[in-house]
């Protein structure tokens, strides 16, 4: 017998942690799931603990799209009839990198040795995420691996193509914002000084427009340095102010509350929880769980606590819809979605169809936001540059009046 630690859902929604003597892991979760939980992590007591689960596409042996093209495959390889440990032997071959062909042959040698796949890859320590390694667990719980990995696969390459079509669209807004403010900086910084002294031998009047440029270059060609430390100094302590809750919970709030980029990080997030919550109830995991779980791929605080908060009114017996209305941060349009969901006695259908419309609702956002934003950019580099050739060609104008 060895000790133990874990952690699960109940089915109360609380997360539980503590210490367990057992014979192995998968005796852990055994004892677990019989008690009702929802197992999350079980590894021996002095193990070193692997990574969280705030990140669905963590740094690792697999990228995002390798992670859901191997779920994929494992799913097809399974419906196919082939043995757990001879689908991964198969799978051995296929990737292009020596450490993720490594991964798969540990975890093929775990399910040899009679372990569980959960386990196997929970013993990766922080390569799977725990939403990933808990719907395994559930669908082996429910015998119907193979249709838990079909989903799971779904849930990675949808969520992945949203990330990537985001990504695509910002490339050339970030190309073009990089050249504003490189040819706004290069400007005042070394083009605009070069003309100082030429001012001052000039003998005649300098608009205030052309001082405040002049005055403007010289402070950055003489304190860039002091800037960029001010600059680095202003993220440190941001993010050091973030660490704690209460500051992070209402910067997170006020992000959902901006004019133009709130709405659309409303619409990503409740996407991806809708479709985290639609996955889960699909696989048989109980309401309270997957809630807890959901809360967990989240990356904004004020909906964690949304989501925490009506956790706590369906424990009391209200339903989901009701609930998470109350909280007043999720668009009214989802809410009456899973409404009708929970009336007609098919939650998890309709949660997934509310992921499916956000995701188009995220994409059409995006593209009419980049289709504003370039142009925006392009009038603005345009319009500052007049202003520095305005200040620059005025003296030289007046000049050549009092020459004439």
């Amino acid at each position: 017998m060895s000790q133990f630690s874990y952690r699960a859902v109940a089915a109360s929604g609380e997360v539980l942690q503590g210490h367990m003597e057992a014979a192995s892991v998968d005796d852990v979760i055994a004892r677990l799931q019989d008690q009702g939980h929802t197992p999350l992590d079980a590894r021996e007591a002095n193990a070193a603990g692997g990574g969280g689960i705030g990140g669905m596409f963590r740094r690792g042996p697999f990228s995002g799209d390798q992670l859901a093209l191997f779920t994929h495959q494992l799913a097809t390889l399974l419906g196919a009839g082939q043995p757990l440990d001879r689908a991964l032997g198969i799978l051995l071959d296929l990737p292009d990198s020596e450490r993720a062909k490594k991964l798969v042959e540990r975890v093929r040698d775990r399910v040899r040795g009679g372990n569980t796949l959960s386990y196997a890859l929970d013993e990766e320590h922080g390569v799977f995420p725990r939403l990933y390694i808990s719907l395994v667990r559930a669908g082996e719980a429910g015998g119907s691996l193979e249709e838990t990995l079909r989903r799971l696969a779904d849930y990675l390459e949808r969520a992945q193509a949203l990330r990537g079509s985001i990504i695509n669209a910002l490339i050339y807004p970030a190309f073009l914002m990089v050249g504003v403010f490189g040819s706004l900086i290069l400007l005042l910084a070394y083009v605009v000084p070069q003309f100082v002294p030429i001012f001052q031998d000039m003998q005649v009047p300098v608009p205030w427009i052309t001082s405040a440029v002049l005055a403007l270059g010289e402070f950055i060609s003489n304190w860039w340095l002091v800037v960029v430390v001010v600059i680095v100094v202003g993220v440190f302590f941001l993010r050091m102010r973030l660490r704690d809750p209460a500051t992070r919970l209402a910067f997170h709030g006020k992000l959902l509350e901006l004019k133009v980029s709130g709405p659309l990080l409303l619409k990503v997030e409740t996407a991806r929880i809708a479709r985290t919550l639609g996955t889960l109830l699909k696989n048989g995991v109980p309401l309270l769980s997957s809630l807890t779980i959901a809360r967990q791929v989240t990356g904004n605080r004020a909906l964690d606590e949304a989501l925490g908060k009506a956790a706590e009114q369906v424990k009391g017996g209200a339903g989901l819809g009701t609930a998470l209305a109350a909280t007043q941060r999720f668009p009214r349009l989802a809410l009456q979605m899973i409404q009708v969901g929970e009336e007609a006695g098919a939650l998890d259908t309709l949660l997934l169809k509310v992921a499916d419309t956000f995701d188009v609702e995220a994409k059409r956002a995006i593209d009419r936001l980049l289709a504003a934003l370039v142009p925006a950019l392009t009038i603005v580099m345009t319009v500052l540059v007049a202003i520095i050739m305005s200040a620059i060609l005025l003296p030289l104008l007046s000049l050549t009046s009092n020459i004439q």
